[in-house]
Order: C-alpha cells, then sequence, then structure tokens
C-alpha cells in the first residue's frame, strides 16, 4: 500500500456528539441490576487495561474467569483507553485472536484502525482493513461502522478512508471502492484525488465510464479541483465511449484555466482517436503539441504507426517509424510487429523486409510469431535469400528460432525440390534441441515422394515414430500419393492397412490418392471398390475425387458409369468444372462418338458453363483422329467465336489432323496464323510434325522440321529424339539415328527405353538377334528393360524360327523380375501353332492362364487356328466358348466354327 499524502480539497464536517457504541442490544433490567452491571463491566475492563498495561503475561493473566466473561463491548472499552498506544492495542487485539480465538466486533477493527492511521502505522492499518473485509461483504456495513467510529471517537485523519478504498481496488471489488467514495461525498467528506484516480480508472477497466463521468461532474459541481490523473482518466472514458468532442474541449479547457496539460492525456486523447481510425485528427493534435509546449514520445509515434497501420497506409507508418528512429526513440515491438504484419499481409513481404533491416541497427524486432510469419510468405513468394538472411540474423537478434522456424525453412526447401538441405536443416533442429514436430516430417515427406522417391521417404516415416512423433493422416496421404504416383499401388495399399490399423482415419486426400493410383494401375475394380468404402466410412468425396473416378471410367471406355458419376456429383452440389468435362469429352472421343461429344459441348454451351482450350483441344484431337478435320476446324472457329483463344496445343491437333490427312496447305495455313499470332511451335508440335511425318514414310520433311527445329534454338527433349530416331531406324538410315543417339548424349539427355527399343527393334527385324541381346544387355544393367523390350528380342527369335531361345528369353524375364504379358506368351504360342506344335502351344496357353494373364482376340486367334490345323477341333470349340464367356468378340471366321 503506498503511502498516501494528507493535503485534501475538503475539510470534513464537525464532530457531532459522541455515540456510545454498543455490540448487544440493550435489556431491561431493574435500576439496581443496571448498577450492579455497570459496575462489574467497569471493574472488568479496568482489570483487563491494567493486565494490558501491566508487565506480567497475558497468558498467565488472562485466566479462565476473564475469558468467560470477555464480551466484544468489553474489548472496544479497553481498545479507546489504549489509543496512546496504538501498537500496544494491536498486539492485544491479536493476542485475543490468536490465543484466545477471540471474535471481534466490527467496531473494534474500526477503533484500531483509526488509531493505528492516527499514528500513521499505515502498513499495519492497511493490513487489518484486508482482514475486515474478508469477514464483512457488504461495502455499506463496512462504511457505516467505519464512519461512525470515526465521528463518535473523534478520530481527525480521514487516510483511513483512503485505505479502505484502496482494498477494495487492490481486492478487484471496484464497484464496492465506488460506493464508499460515493458514501463519504453524502457526508461531506472526499478522499484524496489520487484515491479517485485510483477508483475512476479500476472503473475503466470494467468500462463502467457512466460511473466515472457522473462522479466528475458532481466533483466539478462542488468545486473539487481535479489532477492530471483525474483529467487523463476522464479523457480515457471519452476516448472509450468515441466522445471526441468533448475530450477535446476538455483539453482546451485545461490549457485556458492553467490546469496542468501533460504529454500523458495528449496520448490518451491519440490513442483513442487512432483507435477510432480518426487519424487526420490524430496527427493535427500531435503538429500541436509544441504549441501547447509539449514533445511527443515513444507512445505517441507508437499510437499513430498502429492506427496507421489498421488503415493499411502503411507509408505513412514507415515514414513515421523512420521520424521516431531520427528523434532517438526505439519503436516498441508491438509497433514493429504491427508494421511488419502489416506490411506482409498487405503481399509486400519485401517491404516488411527492408523494414526490419533499416531497424536492425537499434535492435528494434518484432516478436518471433511475425519474424516466422515474415520468413514464411519470403519463402513463398520465393525471395528466399532474404528468408535466409533473417533466419541467419535471428541469433545475433535476440531472436531463438523455434520448431515453427526450422519447419518453415524446411517446408520451403523441400517445395524448391532441395531435399538435401532440408534433411540438413531437420538435423540441425535436432542438434539445437528443438524436438521436431510432425510438420518437417511431413514436409520432407511429401518433398520426397513428389521428386519420385517414396522409399526415401518412407524412411522418414520410421524415423519420425523411432523419434516419438506420431504420424498423421497427413504423413500416410503423401506417401500413399507418392507410391501410387509411382505405379506401386500394393505398396500404397500396405500403407493405408498400417494406416487404419493404427486408428489414423483416411481423409478425402487419402481416398482420392488411391483410387487414383489404381485407376493408372489399369485396376479399375479396385479403384471403384474405394469409392464404394469411401462412402462406407461417410468421407465425403470432393470435386477432385469425383474427376478422379470419372476420368478413371472414361480411360476404361465405360462412359455410362463416367455420365452417371457426373449426374451424382451435380445432385450433391458439387461442381464440375473444366477437368471434369475434358475428361468426358475424350472419353467419347476415344470409343469414336465424337459427334455424341460435340453434342455434350453444345448442351454445356447452353447451360453456360464455362469451358477452356483444354475442353476444345480434347474435341479437336477427337475430330482429327476421326479424319474430320473440317469439322475440328469449325470447333476451333466456334472456340474463337466464344473468346476462347486457340493455344499451341489447339493448333498442334489442327496441324496433325492436317498431317494425317496429307493436307500439307491447311498445315501451312495454321502454321502461319500461328506465327501471325506471335506463337512458335514448340518442342511438342515439333515432335508431332516429325513423327506425322516420319509415319508416311516421308524422311525428308521429317528431317526438314528437325532442322527447323533447331534452328529456331526450339531444345528437343527425349521424346523428340526418340520419335526422330525411331523415324530413322524404320527407314533404314540406322547411322544417321546412331549419330543422333550420340548426340543426344553429348546434350546430356538420357535415352529412356523407348530409345533403345527403336534400335532394340531394327535390330531383331534385319535379323541380328547377337547385336540386339548386347544392345538388351546395357538396358538390362541400366534398369531400362522392360516387358516390351523383352518382346521385340522374343518376336526377333520367332520370327527366324529359333523359338527355343524365344523360350529362353521368356523364363530370363522371370529370373530379372520382369513379368510377360499375354503378347510375350502369344508370340510364342503362334510360333508352336505355325509349326504344328500344337502341345507345346496348349501348355504355354495353360501356363499364361495360371499367371492371372487374360488373353485377348488375337491370342484366342492364335490358339484356335493352331487347334483347328492340328485337327484339334473340339480343343478349338472349347477355347472358342470360354472367349465368348469372357465377354471378347468373334471375328467372321470364329463365328463360322
Amino acid at each position: 500500500m503506498r503511502k498516501l499524502h494528507r493535503h485534501r480539497s475538503i475539510r470534513p464536517l464537525p464532530h457531532p456528539n459522541p455515540i456510545i457504541s454498543t455490540t448487544l442490544p440493550p435489556s431491561y433490567p431493574t435500576k439496581h441490576q443496571i448498577n450492579g452491571h455497570l459496575d462489574n463491566d467497569e471493574n472488568l475492563i479496568s482489570t483487563i487495561t491494567n493486565i494490558v498495561h501491566g508487565n506480567q503475561s497475558w497468558s498467565v493473566s488472562f485466566n479462565n474467569t476473564i475469558s468467560s466473561n470477555l464480551k466484544q463491548q468489553h474489548v472496544e472499552k479497553v481498545l479507546l483507553r489504549t489509543l496512546d498506544d496504538p501498537r500496544l492495542a494491536l498486539r492485544f487485539f491479536n493476542f485475543l485472536g490468536l490465543h484466545r480465538n477471540f471474535n471481534h466486533s466490527t467496531t473494534s477493527f474500526c477503533i484500531l484502525i483509526h488509531a493505528l492511521v492516527q499514528s500513521n502505522l499505515l502498513w499495519p492499518a492497511s493490513s487489518l482493513i484486508q482482514t475486515l473485509l474478508l469477514r464483512t461483504s457488504s461495502p455499506e456495513i463496512v462504511f457505516k461502522y467505519y464512519y461512525d467510529t470515526y465521528v463518535n471517537y473523534k478520530f481527525s485523519r480521514t487516510i483511513g478512508f483512503d485505505l479502505l478504498i484502496n482494498a477494495y481496488v487492490q481486492g478487484r471489488r471496484v464497484l464496492d471502492s465506488f460506493s464508499i467514495v460515493n458514501s463519504m461525498k453524502n457526508r461531506n467528506l472526499m478522499p484524496e484525488i489520487r484515491t479517485v484516480s485510483d477508483v475512476f480508472n479500476g472503473l475503466i477497466r470494467i468500462r463502467r465510464f457512466d460511473l466515472v463521468l457522473k462522479f466528475f461532474d458532481e466533483m466539478t459541481e462542488i468545486g473539487i479541483r481535479g489532477n492530471a490523473y483525474i483529467h487523463t482518466a476522464i479523457i480515457r472514458c471519452l476516448c472509450e465511449l468515441k466522445n471526441f468532442d468533448r475530450a477535446n474541449a476538455l483539453i482546451q479547457w485545461l490549457e485556458s484555466n492553467n490546469h496542468e496539460l501533460n504529454i500523458v492525456m495528449c496520448n490518451v486523447f491519440i490513442h483513442g482517436l487512432c483507435k477510432s481510425q480518426k487519424m487526420e485528427e490524430a496527427m493535427e493534435l500531435k503538429q500541436a503539441l509544441p504549441i501547447k509546449g509539449l514533445k511527443a514520445d515513444v507512445v505517441t509515434y507508437c499510437s499513430l504507426i498502429m492506427g496507421f497501420c489498421r488503415l493499411r497506409q502503411f507509408k505513412t507508418a514507415r515514414t513515421l517509424i523512420s521520424e521516431m528512429v531520427d528523434m532517438g526513440f526505439v519503436p516498441s515491438e508491438a509497433v514493429v510487429s504491427g508494421a511488419v504484419e502489416g506490411l506482409r499481409r498487405n503481399g509486400d513481404a519485401i517491404s516488411a523486409y527492408n523494414l526490419i533491416q533499416d531497424l536492425d541497427s537499434i535492435k528494434a524486432l518484432p516478436n518471433l510469431f511475425v519474424y516466422n510469419a515474415l520468413i514464411n510468405s519470403l519463402c513463398k513468394e520465393g525471395n528466399v535469400d532474404e528468408a535466409n538472411i533473417l533466419f541467419k540474423n535471428m541469433d545475433t537478434n535476440g531472436l531463438t528460432p523455434n520448431d515453427i522456424t526450422y519447419s518453415i525453412i524446411i517446408d520451403s526447401f523441400c517445395k524448391r525440390g532441395q531435399l538435401e538441405d532440408a534433411r540438413l536443416f531437420l538435423d540441425k533442429m535436432n542438434d539445437s534441441g528443438i524436438k521436431a514436430s510432425v510438420y518437417p516430417y511431413n514436409s520432407l515427406i511429401n518433398g520426397y515422394c513428389k521428386s519420385g522417391k517414396p522409399r526415401i521417404a518412407e524412411t522418414l516415416l520410421k524415423e519420425m515414430v523411432f523419434q516419438d512423433v506420431n504420424p498423421t493422416v497427413v504423413t500416410y496421404t503423401c506417401l500413399i500419393d507418392g507410391y501410387c504416383k509411382h505405379q506401386d499401388v500394393h505398396k500404397a495399399l500396405r500403407l493405408y492397412h498400417e494406416m487404419t490399423g493404427k486408428r489414423i482415419f483416411p481423409n478425402t486426400y487419402t481416398f482420392t490418392s488411391l483410387i487414383s493410383g489404381f485407376f493408372n494401375a489399369n485396376m479399375g475394380t479396385e479403384a471403384s471398390a474405394f469409392f464404394l468404402e469411401m462412402m462406407e466410412r461417410n468421407v465425403i468425396p470432393n470435386e477432385r475425387t469425383y474427376n478422379v473416378m470419372i476420368e478413371g471410367h472414361c480411360q476404361e471406355g465405360n462412359m455410362v458409369k463416367a455420365f452417371d458419376l457426373f449426374d451424382q456429383m451435380v445432385e450433391k452440389g458439387l461442381k464440375p468444372d473444366t477437368y471434369t468435362f475434358r475428361s468426358l469429352i475424350t472419353g467419347l472421343c476415344s470409343i469414336n462418338k465424337v459427334s455424341e461429344a460435340k453434342e455434350f459441348v453444345n448442351n454445356l454451351n447452353r447451360q453456360n458453363h464455362k469451358l477452356n482450350e483444354m475442353c476444345y483441344s480434347a474435341l479437336l484431337q477427337g475430330f482429327c483422329q476421326a479424319g474430320r478435320l473440317d469439322d475440328a476446324i469449325s470447333a476451333s472457329s466456334e472456340m474463337i467465336e466464344k473468346g476462347i483463344d486457340m493455344d499451341i496445343v489447339c493448333y498442334s491437333m489442327l496441324i496433325n489432323g492436317s498431317v494425317k490427312e496429307g493436307d500439307d496447305v491447311k498445315l501451312i495455313h495454321f502454321l502461319k496464323e500461328m506465327h501471325d499470332k506471335g506463337m512458335k511451335p514448340d518442342n511438342v508440335l515439333y515432335t508431332i510434325l516429325i513423327d506425322a511425318f516420319g509415319k508416311r514414310r516421308d524422311v525428308e520433311k521429317a528431317i526438314g522440321y528437325w532442322d527447323i527445329m533447331i534452328s529456331e534454338k526450339c531444345n528437343p527433349n527425349v521424346v523428340t529424339y526418340t520419335v526422330i530416331i525411331n523415324c530413322l531406324c524404320k527407314l533404314g538410315f540406322i547411322e544417321k539415328a546412331e549419330v543422333l543417339f550420340k548426340e543426344m548424349l553429348v546434350n546430356s539427355i538420357f535415352p529412356n527405353h523407348v530409345t533403345y527399343g527403336c534400335f532394340l527393334d531394327c535390330l531383331t527385324n534385319e535379323g541380328h538377334m547377337e547385336k540386339a541381346l548386347h544392345l538388351h544387355n546395357i538396358m538390362l544393367k541400366g534398369s531400362l528393360a522392360n516387358t516390351i523390350t523383352y518382346n521385340i528380342l522374343i518376336r526377333g527369335f520367332c520370327k527366324l524360327g529359333r523359338i527355343q531361345e524365344g523360350v529362353k528369353i521368356l523364363d530370363e524375364m522371370f529370373d530379372n523380375g520382369i513379368l510377360p504379358d499375354h503378347v510375350s506368351y502369344s508370340t510364342i504360342i503362334y510360333e508352336y501353332c505355325r509349326n504344328g506344335d500344337v502341345h507345346e502351344a496348349i501348355k504355354l496357353w495353360d501356363l499364361m492362364i495360371d499367371s492371372g494373364l487374360k488373353p485377348d482376340t488375337l491370342a484366342y486367334s492364335f490358339i484356335i487356328h493352331g487347334c483347328c490345323v492340328a485337327g484339334e477341333l473340339t480343343k478349338a470349340v472349347d477355347f472358342r466358348d470360354e472367349m465368348v464367356k469372357r465377354g471378347l468378340k468373334l471375328n467372321r471366321s470364329l463365328e463360322l466354327l
């Protein structure tokens, strides 16, 4: 409790006649009984007074007789007779309470408190008040006893009332403190102005501005002069009530009446104006400070800067920051945080970074939360160098990176494909004693999966489990998606079961990744099963889920199911997009229903759906593949009419269609139209042209477009090289093909299995099987061999009648972990049948079926024809019937069987 001053603005009223305080109500005894009773009380009070002032031990002197007859009014009288020594009175008071468990009256508390105050013993008086308030809840009752004691026993110091008020304020009983102040005023007493100020500030904290202003007006009416604290509180109230006119009038009144006007009052007013976005008035007051003999301080500037930041006027806020720094002020952490965060949220992370750099010399920094957010924004915007500088400067600036800081940096590295740097930061994080959360692990796992390295990502899953970091649905979904994109749906499925076994429930993204993976692996049945499981688990599919399902069924040619899903999607309130439409258009075209695809596009246009160039490019491709170039050109004109720009893909479709139809005039027309629009063919279009002319066996034009491509500095990729090499190999220009192959290696473009397959196909067609085997062994070492390359070798040996070597190649496939397909078996079966060895053919057929492979129509044709030639008609019929059961279409010769 701070020591209060005695200076007062109003004196207490003269004391009225003393009122005798008695705790117990009077009875109605006889006169003799009254006299006897009073004599006994007086004797007891005198005895106790002597004991208190004596030297004997109180514990011995207060025998059972005295203690049993002691009443509250006796203690009150003793205290009144000990007012000359309040310390002694306090010892006596405490002795009875502690050693005799005596229940003191409220009057006794009040007598002792006033006595202590009278002797300036304010600390013990305050302590006693705290005890009194614990036992008496009503401020009205407390005040009645307090005031009656003060008046009746003619105490002269009123600071005891200030102590009482402050006890209520400190006990967070502000309304009770205000009740005491009001009660005092009603009895022409007033606490010290500083005490009133404390009450006012307490009332402001609980937003009782009405009580503050009402009492202030009453103070003014009776001529009580407030001080700077009171006036500051009133200005704060008026600002909270947005009564800025009255606040301004008060400041002007204070100036004109020679009252103290300080910078604190003006800062409160400026802060209020800024909170209400009245920045013009706030700046006017700031500019007027010198006229009032005041100087703006750090609080002035901080309020103004925060105000301008709230209005997103960051240029002005930045100017004020520079101004305050020039004046030697250091912006607070809150101000720097507000300005930096405001600039960042406004999309100007670089300006926020520059502000931090400018304030670096005075070590004014934002808080760690804002600092981390800025690093994150810089990383997302590609300003990685600036983000790294902020991170490196953290230690020197007294900021310690936390797990969020490291997570942001690691995530940034992962998104840029710098996975090794991200891994180093994770190790650095662990070395710093900061326990990594699941987020940096998820970033790394997602990064490795997106870069085609799901196995490395899975080692991180094991590491995080070892580090007691629990994986989440995001962790597993990233891994599942990674394996699905890596064409390894079996590992994805294993992770799914591991995830659900740990009671980590899959979400929409998990199921969507699995569905997409199984469709890409040509396992549509399994994909559909997951879609059903998704529904059973009450996991709601989103637009992407339906798009994946629709695209998958379109790729399988099951357009009925695709359109059923499309209708279901619309019924559920999901909005199909251009991705949905493109899949359906492509699907219809793939089953030769281009006219239906065009009708679908027309319906979409009638329903005002927004189509884009991807939708129309799918339609153009469909028309061109069906040999309907004129319809494709008509569709492109419709596309332009609807304000959809032809892109390079659309032109590629039309150019490819023109080449296929041999219409070089239209080809030149479209190339010129592209040129006129400022569009240059890319390597995809050049690849289409080279491939198309290669298939037309027009090597001159194929080479010609290759040369144009090189002269235009359009760099060919592995696909372009493979197409030109394939063209040259098929047309017998093997040496030229080898030159281009070497050129690929020089340009660091690595051949793939298709590139090698071109040479392999050429060698086997020409009967150079030893060279073909040598080349295939090189492919095996480079992990480029696959089922197709093995099929080329099998075909080569069978073509030369070397069936056993073909069978040996089939066995070698298993040894190298490459599974044969129905083509591998059918090629050898055909050769066995051609040579009349139908029994070996049937044995190989049974082996194919046992391997779980499904023969196609051509394979059935081979085995049935072989059986017929060998006179095995019953077996031929059996194979035909089996073919029908599998839903394969019979050709004419088989229908006659």
